[in-house]
């Protein structure tokens, strides 16, 4: 079965694939919350944390670049943060004038910062390594397992839904502007007319791919009332965590609990 490009799920027959949904997201969130609360400067934790991201990337059989090229998403969220280098007081690292003024950096600011970089970087592959090796479904059923409510996992469930109705409706008109688009035969001679009128037609088909995918979602709502969703998701009743699910488990959450608790004691 061909996979949505949307889609970020890549089976396989890893250990990490084989491994229960439920214990892979509830491991996902203790790994990203360790991080989270990890003080600024711990650097021991944040390698051992990255090593163990590298190890489950290596286990998942996904690549680890694979996972690497996709986390430097982290990296546009993160300049968020760099007015932190210049906030915070402390010995001067470097000075910035910018005319009338001039920023300080300061060297508490970039070590702020440089954590901030740091965590956000691993907390992103452990959410690409989840997002990879669980089909949404699954997923779905673990968040009901860990008694997230039902109310936000139905959003969640049709959120995911309705991107792959949007992103068809884009491919439709790409396909049917591609389709009337003149192409000159000649050297020099492009198709369309100026970038203000490229614009216009952008902003047309933006308009245009609002209207078709409120109207899709509607007939695919209505067709779902038809068929008896009353918004409750029915999920198949989930077996048992087998011992092995358990011995993964706890082994890990202790190790997380460790990690953290070594961090809060040096560096807090």
């Amino acid at each position: 079965m061909h996979a949505h490009f949307l889609d970020p799920y890549r089976s396989g027959q890893s250990p990490i694939h084989r491994l229960d949904a439920r214990v892979k997201f509830v491991l996902t969130l203790a790994f990203i919350l360790t991080a989270a609360l990890t003080p600024p400067g711990a650097w021991p934790v944040y390698i051992l944390l990255f090593a163990l991201a590298l190890a489950v990337e290596v286990l998942s059989e996904i690549g680890i670049g694979y996972v690497l090229k996709r986390a430097m998403l982290a990296f546009v969220f993160i300049l968020a943060a760099l007015p932190v280098i210049f906030t915070i007081p402390g010995p001067a690292l470097f000075r910035l004038p910018l005319g009338a003024w001039t920023l300080t950096a300061s060297l508490p600011g970039a070590e702020r910062f440089l954590s901030i970089a740091m965590k956000s970087w691993v907390s992103i592959q452990a959410a690409i390594l989840l997002a990879t090796t669980t089909p949404f479904p699954e997923l779905m059923t673990a968040m009901r397992a860990v008694r997230i409510p039902r109310l936000l996992v139905a959003i969640f469930g049709l959120m995911w839904r309705y991107l792959f109705v949007l992103a068809d409706e884009a491919l439709r008109l790409m396909r049917a502007r591609q389709a009337r688009s003149g192409h000159a035969d000649r050297p020099g001679l492009k198709p369309g007319g100026s970038l203000t009128w490229r614009g216009r037609v952008a902003g047309g088909m933006v308009g245009n791919l609002f209207l078709r995918a409120f109207e899709r979602s509607d007939r695919i709502y209505m067709a779902m009332l038809a068929r008896g969703y009353d918004g409750e998701m029915r999920l198949e009743p989930l077996p048992d965590l087998s011992s092995r699910s358990w011995l993964v488990l706890l082994v890990s959450l202790g190790m997380l609990v460790v990690l953290l608790a070594f961090a809060l004691l040096f560096w807090a």
